[in-house]
């Protein structure tokens, strides 16, 4: 994986072709080249691609993996301070905190807009089927963290055990 170091090695590089393009191209409606309107294209070109590779460098790249976290998709995000995500019913307690500590750290971003208090809660639930034919959201428990900053050290996990103990009961493999 590229770091914010290499990103800006290739800026610096792009940053030297584009301007080498733009002396070409100066150089070529002095001498009236053929190729003059396809080099100030080229130009253009290259500062857009040095434009992306310095904001690649400036933006950290920070993605953490919590031992023991499960498998979720998002199934709502407001973009600001509420987001959902799905778990497996077969999830247990233990794999729902590391799950939603990942969560956390997933959906963690600087351009959220968190309200009045600045906080982003993440609630994890799971679908069960009480009958057949009927389907029952559950919410297994929630994280809220902070907005303000990336490491969070105050995250309030909740887990719902109440809601645990309406999944239905895996039966062991042997």
């Amino acid at each position: 994986m590229f770091t914010t170091a290499d990103f800006l090695t290739y800026t610096q590089w792009a940053g030297i072709l584009t301007l080498a393009f733009g002396a070409l191209g100066v150089l070529g409606f002095i001498l009236k080249w053929g190729i003059r309107f396809r080099l100030v294209g080229i130009t253009g070109f290259m500062g857009v691609l040095t434009g992306g590779l310095f904001a690649l460098a400036i933006v950290p790249f920070s993605h953490t993996i919590v031992p023991g976290a499960v498998n979720f998709s998002l199934v709502y995000d407001n973009g600001g301070n509420q987001t959902v995500i799905a778990v497996s019913p077969t999830i247990t307690e233990t794999e729902l905190e590391a799950t939603l500590r990942q969560a956390a750290g997933d959906y963690f971003s600087y351009g959220r807009l968190g309200g009045a208090n600045n906080l982003l809660t993440i609630r994890a639930r799971t679908i069960t089927h009480p009958q057949p034919g009927a389907s029952k959201p559950l919410f297994l428990g929630d994280v809220t963290r902070s907005l303000a900053s990336r490491d969070d050290a105050e995250m309030a996990i909740t887990i719902y055990s109440e809601s645990f103990a309406q999944l239905p009961k895996v039966e062991a493999r042997g």
